[in-house]
């Protein structure tokens, strides 16, 4: 669970900086102090009051330096002079000490932030994507990092220098009338304690609004990624009046619950910051009648209470933000603090070719467990031997664990119990990096990314040369198409390969694995959803890849297998049959069984 330390360790790397830049703003905020001061010692020199202590001080030492004798003119240019270093001189000063560093932070911040972000994206396991879609994820990240980015400059640029610039007041109305000081310090305290009990039950409702924000832009994100579903059922009304729904509830929830209470601690802070600077004032104007300060001191009091609860309608509107932005941060840190996969890998720079590792493709399968929930197994006992260069295939219905298994060879998960060996090494000893580098999958539907053709092809190998390139879309029947794209492998295929249709994607997966040169090579459901004609065509490329490498073939039809060294047979989670395509059919078992249905053109 994240917390507000979380925020805060978030700039540790920026910590000196950091405090050198917020001691600088809050340096400027309590020099600023002196133009009222100084404003009150020239009402005293005009009044033909004596100056105090601090500005007798000034003026007889400049009457030093100077060799100018004492006099109105020489307390008022000195008095004049301060205020022009106060008021010009800092103005350059301020920019680049301490305005400059708040955004510098920021940005750099940002940059971290998102470096963080994406490690994470990229070493978390896939269950966590099976439970949270891409627009949730997407929304937590941007409002989480947006939010940092502009509540740092505000924290630490002007909340922090304001909170020092009111105790800075304090200090000067404590040398003037220690009684005034003492009601001013009260008052703030009081504010200040009154404000934060209210925000506190307000950052609550904003936490709920942005989980409920989160949902909506959930649903939002999958609208996009199933438009064509959404317009081929009609559902674009549908759709439509359920987000307004969800729209119309948030502006609710805002306006009665969130917005309003924000109205009422802001009118609530009015009435106490006016009676508290009305009795400042009453109280002030007596002393001065009284003889107690003089007419400076009268107005340099009263300017600088004045300054000093004017500060809190600017305190109040930081608060405020800082309380809306609260619960998105916290989330993303919750979400930075997710525990990483046991499939995660490094993210050190590319292992060199030379470093990598090299397989004859023997896999054994030994006792092999595993449930997504442990109390429900979808594999169990398996044990299986694809020896070097074999063509191995795995059927079965719907449900029987195919998948699952080649989820385990990649490790994505670990297994229950059991263990899975390449070349006699258990695949958890082994570097994971490394290790898939020397794995390849086609699936069933393969992604693919908005560039060109080519970046598309070698994305598993940027450093393949022209000529591999051009020799796996020849195997993989590329370039039985490459002449109808408008610029080659260098056409731009849109995002998701909208371009291209699905036996065309399919080819490029083939290509794009073939490039890689994996020792083992695997198919998942590769021509499941393809027309006849297509799946004729992958079939044919499939073939020729046949012995040149461990292969390993998913699939539901069971034309793709025919020419499998060895067919494996899975229900619910077991191996029931072994054996050639030949052999199964001799077999009166689930193999020839799901055949038959094929060859009378039901459905299996």
């Amino acid at each position: 669970m994240a917390s507000f330390r979380d925020l805060l360790n978030h700039y540790r790397e920026y910590r000196t900086i950091a405090i050198f830049s917020i001691a600088a703003s809050s340096f400027f905020q309590i020099v600023d102090l002196a133009v009222p001061y100084a404003i009150g010692q020239i009402l005293n020199v005009l009044s033909g009051h004596p100056l105090d202590n601090t500005a007798s001080f000034l003026v007889t030492n400049t009457a030093k330096i100077t060799n100018l004798p004492e006099g109105q003119f020489l307390a008022l240019g000195t008095l004049l002079g301060l205020m022009f270093i106060v008021m010009v001189v800092r103005a350059p000063i301020q920019a680049w000490a301490a305005i400059w560093y708040h955004w510098a932070i920021a940005l750099k911040v940002r940059r971290d932030s998102s470096h963080q972000t994406v490690k994470k994206i990229l070493t978390l396991p896939l269950g966590f994507y099976d439970e949270n879609n891409p627009g949730r994820v997407a929304g937590k990240v941007a409002r989480g990092i947006s939010n940092h980015l502009w509540t740092y400059p505000e924290i630490a640029g002007q909340l922090i220098p304001r909170l020092i610039r009111i105790l800075g007041i304090f200090g000067v109305i404590l040398v003037i009338e220690r009684r005034i000081a003492i009601a001013f310090l009260f008052s703030f305290i009081f504010i200040l304690a009154f404000s934060l009990r209210k925000l506190r039950k307000l950052v609550r409702k904003e936490a709920i609004l942005d989980r409920y924000m989160e949902n909506t832009d959930s649903r939002t994100s999958e609208i996009i990624t199933n438009i064509k579903t959404v317009k081929a059922f009609a559902n674009e009304s549908r759709e439509f009046y359920r987000q307004k729904r969800r729209f119309d509830r948030e502006l609710r929830f805002i306006l009665d619950r969130i917005h309003k209470g924000y109205t009422y601690l802001y009118s609530q802070q009015q009435i106490f910051i006016r009676t508290c600077e009305f009795l400042i004032l009453s109280f002030t104007l007596w002393e001065t009648l009284q003889g107690r300060i003089s007419l400076g001191y009268f107005i340099t009091c009263l300017t600088v209470a004045s300054m000093a609860y004017s500060e809190l309608d600017p305190l109040s509107d930081l608060a405020e933000m800082f309380s809306r932005r609260y619960a998105s941060m916290i989330r993303f840190h919750e979400f930075l603090q997710e525990p990483e996969g046991s499939d995660a890998a490094n993210l050190l720079p590319e292992v060199a070719a030379e470093n990598s590792y090299h397989f004859t493709g023997k896999i054994e399968l030994s006792g092999l467990t595993f449930g997504y929930d442990r109390d429900r197994p979808i594999l169990q006992d398996i044990s299986l031997l694809v020896e070097p260069y074999q063509t191995v295939a795995l059927v079965g219905r719907s449900g029987s664990g195919k998948s699952t298994l080649v989820k385990l060879l990649f490790r994505y998960f670990e297994p229950d119990r059991g263990s899975i060996l390449m070349d006699g090494d258990d695949i958890r000893s082994l570097d994971i990096t490394r290790y898939r580098k020397r794995l390849a999958i086609v699936h069933q539907e393969v992604d693919i990314f908005n560039g060109t053709l080519l970046d598309n092809l070698v994305y598993g190998n940027p450093l393949a040369s022209f000529s591999q390139v051009e020799e796996a879309c020849k195997i993989a029947r590329v370039d039985d198409f490459l002449g109808d794209l408008a610029n080659g492998y260098y056409t731009i295929v849109g995002e998701r390969g909208v371009r291209l249709s699905g036996g065309q994607r399919q080819r490029i997966g083939i290509a794009r694995a073939l490039i890689m040169n994996p020792d083992v090579l695997i198919f998942d459901e590769a021509t499941s959803s393809l027309d006849y004609e297509s799946e004729r065509l992958i079939q044919l490329a499939m073939r020729s890849i046949f012995g040149t490498r461990t292969t390993i073939i998913i699939a539901h039809r069971l034309s793709t297998v025919r020419e499998a060294d060895k067919i494996v047979v899975l229900d619910s989670g077991k191996i029931v049959e072994v054996g050639s395509h030949a052999e199964l059919l001799h077999q009166k078992g689930i193999y020839r069984r799901l055949h038959a249905l094929q060859e009378t053109g039901e459905l299996v």
